[in-house]
Parts: structure tokens; sequence; C-alpha cells
């Protein structure tokens, strides 16, 4: 929990955003640890608040998603599978599973008609009706190209290779295990109504809620706020083992850029989350509105706090509000863990230290599990963390060398002589004349 002065500086935040935004209700609260560290909620919620529905629409996707990696990392499909192998009934030419998990498909926003959102939604059958060539908008993987349609596409792939409707495997295999007992695909009470305020006066007109079909996939779930800080917590890295911590960092990669005419760009999008980098600083999550309601969620990727929010009216909360939580709870005390000597082995420590490449000084630590991470000594260059393979072999697990392979090469002695990272040779001294340099070294040294 946070402290007393923490909580009421949340609280007046939360009661000034309902207030200056006109919103009906509001819940919102913040994760810290994988739990709801703090809740508030404000405007006509009830006496449950923190299991009270809204609508989270297009958060629906993230479960979505996490359903497509799961049958990904059972073997089930490729994420550069072009979708027709699975679907051979989806016109959507090239398209890869990955490009419709990242929205760079190139396929349409939305429908054909009426408006999916606010109308009693049809079978797959009927959306394939709308899915004519001319329903690719850009050649696939181009650009950013948010569509529903997309995802309506991915829960049909669920369905197919799980054998069983997507709603089913999203009970199943994330909200039964992650104890979500909240997140239905239709209103469960206690739950508040759909609501669009007037703009130009104080009052309230209810928004249209239907089963969307075969768009459903899109933006069809409802849940609660101790339910959507669950999520939070699993986006943050508490993933219960359902996926793992390899495949979330996946998911958590920024693939395809939001670029907004004449705007820096601050937002991306990866497989099935949003990607915002604020101020230097990456959060994930998604956002989800519905006739009637917004949603959010919103995790930092460094801490995995996170922050939650859910309002029952069409134009929403303001994007400065989770930012504002976030900033509030930065300034409460974080616990730190306490630093613990680990055994990394005689082989290892004798890898660490100072390595050269060619003049230029790096550092390699080693660290608990056999892990190693190569830093360049004056901040700037291409640091990289790698995880070992084989016997004296590591992979790189980000940043310039990720996926590349990083090598100890001995002498005839046995000996270390030099690493090999990615063809680079490191050695012990700036060009060292002794090692195996590619190119050589001039024979008469430094002068």
């Amino acid at each position: 929990m946070v402290s007393e002065s923490t909580g009421a500086r949340l609280a007046e935040r939360l009661g000034r955003e309902q207030r200056e935004r006109r919103l009906p209700s509001v819940v919102a609260g913040v994760v810290r640890g994988g739990t709801l560290a703090w809740w508030g909620a404000r405007g006509a919620v009830g006496p449950d608040a923190t299991a009270t529905q809204y609508r989270i629409g297009s958060i629906t996707k993230t479960f979505v998603a996490v359903c497509v990696l799961r049958l990904r990392d059972e073997g089930r499909l490729d994420l550069l599978d072009p979708v027709e192998r699975h679907l051979p009934d989806a016109p959507v030419g090239s398209t890869t599973v990955a490009q419709l998990l990242s929205h760079a498909s190139g396929l349409r926003a939305e429908t054909d008609a009426p408006w999916w959102e606010r109308t009693a939604g049809g079978d797959w059958q009927r959306l394939l009706a709308s899915m004519r060539p001319e329903a690719l908008r850009h050649r696939p993987g181009r650009r950013f190209h948010y569509s529903n349609v997309g995802y309506a596409v991915l829960g049909e792939l669920v369905q197919r290779l799980r054998g069983a409707s997507w709603l089913d495997v999203v009970q199943a295999e994330l909200l039964g295990p992650l104890g979500m007992t909240r997140t239905t695909p239709r209103p469960a009470a206690p739950a508040v109504p759909g609501l669009a305020v007037h703009p130009w006066a104080d009052v309230v007109l209810p928004e249209p809620e239907h089963d969307a079909g075969a768009m459903a996939p899109a933006g069809q779930l409802w849940s609660s706020l101790a339910d959507l800080a669950r999520w939070a917590a699993f986006l943050g890295g508490d993933t219960a083992g359902i996926v793992g911590p390899d495949t979330l960092a996946e998911m958590r990669e920024p693939l395809v850029v939001d670029d907004q005419p004449g705007l820096p760009w601050t937002g991306a999008y990866g497989l099935g989350v949003q990607v915002w980098n604020t101020g230097g600083r990456r959060s994930v999550g998604h956002g989800g509105s519905m006739p009637g309601f917004v949603a959010l969620v919103r995790v930092d990727v460094d801490t995995a706090d996170g922050v939650v929010a859910m309002t029952n009216t069409t134009a929403g909360f303001s994007p400065e509000l989770a930012t504002d939580l976030t900033g509030i709870l930065d300034e409460e005390p974080r616990d730190v863990d306490d630093w613990t000597p680990c055994d990394v082995g005689r082989d290892l420590l004798q890898l660490c230290g100072y390595w050269y490449w060619g003049p230029v000084p790096m550092v390699l630590h080693a660290h608990a599990g056999r892990g190693l991470e190569l830093r360049p000594v004056s901040g700037r260059g291409r640091p990289s963390r790698f995880r070992p393979t084989a016997e004296d072999a590591w992979t790189g697990l980000d940043g310039y060398f990720a996926g590349e392979p990083l090598r100890v090469v001995r002498g005839t002695d046995g000996r270390v002589a030099h690493l090999d990272v990615a063809s680079f040779v490191l050695t012990r001294g700036p060009y060292d004349g002794d090692a195996d340099v590619p190119g050589g070294v001039d024979p008469d040294g430094w002068r």
C-alpha cells in the first residue's frame, strides 16, 4: 500500500479528473509489486468499486495476442506464417501473423458497414464478405495502420487452431489461471452503464451495447479494477507461467512506429501491446474505447509499476491522467532489494574485466546463471547481455548483439586467447599483437 500522503494526492488527482472531464464515474488504481497498491473511485460507481465492471474495449486485443503467442510457443504456428496458411478463406494477401499482431498488415481499420461498435455483430462469413481485395489499404509491413478487423482475423485464427471459440480459450488459458473472475464478454452485475456526455450541457445519453460477433476479439471484454490490475501485473512480468519471460519481452518490443505527421513519435506497437516512450521512459499496455467507455492499462517496463483506469463516458479521461498518477507514485519510496553475492564459477571470473574492441575499452561482467554483460567503458557504444548456450558460447539478448554469438577462443594451451563477438575480436589489450586480429596488427606496434 502507498503512504497516506501519496494516497491523498492520488485521490485528489482522480477527483479533479472526474469533475473537470465531467465523468459520470471513474475508477483508477496504481500497481506496485504486482498488487493494487492504491485505488480510488469517483462518481456513480456503487459500493463495490473494485469489482464493478466497465467495458475495456481494445484492451481485449492484448488477451487475444497472448493466446496467439502461446500457440507459437507450442509450435502450432510461426509469426512469419502467412495468415492464409491457417485461414485459407481470409483474403489478406501476404499478410503474416506478426503483422496482424502489430497492426502492420495494412488491413482496413474498420468493417464495411454498419458501425460495428454500436450494432449487433455478424458471424465470420458475414465479416469475410467485407474483406475483398481492396480491404488491404497498404502494402503489408509498410506502416502502422490500426486494424480492428485484423484482430477479428486473429480471433478466428485462435478458434481454428484450438477448436474452441476465442472467448473460451481466453477464459481457459488466461482468465481462469489468473483468477480474473470479473472479466466477461458481456456485463455481469455490478456493472455501470455506457454513457455519452453532451459537449455543451450537463446531461447524458445511454450508449448501446451488443455482442460484436466476429469482431468481438477487437473489443468485447468487460472487466473490473481488481481484474485489470492483475492484468497489469501480468504485463509487468508476473505471468504465472502462462508465457515465459522471453515471450513477454518479445511482446513488449516496439516493432512499428505510430508516426503522426508533424509530431515527434512517442508511440509504437509491439506484438499485441502499445509501447509508449515518454521522456525516455518506456511503458507498455493498451487503451480501450467503446461507445460509453474508455479504459487504460499502462505498465513501466523497468519498474513494473502500473496504472489502470476506467470510465463510463464516450469522451473519456484526459491523456495526462496516466502519467500524472505515475508521477505521484514515483515519489513514493520504493523497497530496495539487498545485494547478495552469487557463484559465477572460476572460469567466468577469469573472463571478467577489461576487453578491447580495437582501441575501444569495454568491460565484461558475469552474473548469476552464467549470464554475461558487455558494456563500453565510456557509456557509449554497443552494450548487450548474453545468455549461455554451450560451453564457451553465449547468445546476445538485447542491444546491437541481440541474437548474435559470443565465443571464447582458446589457444593450443587451453588459455583464453580472445573473445569473438559476431566476428569482432576483443582482446585483453588495445589491438593486442599476440591475438589473431583480422587484418593483422602493424608489426611495429604503437608509436
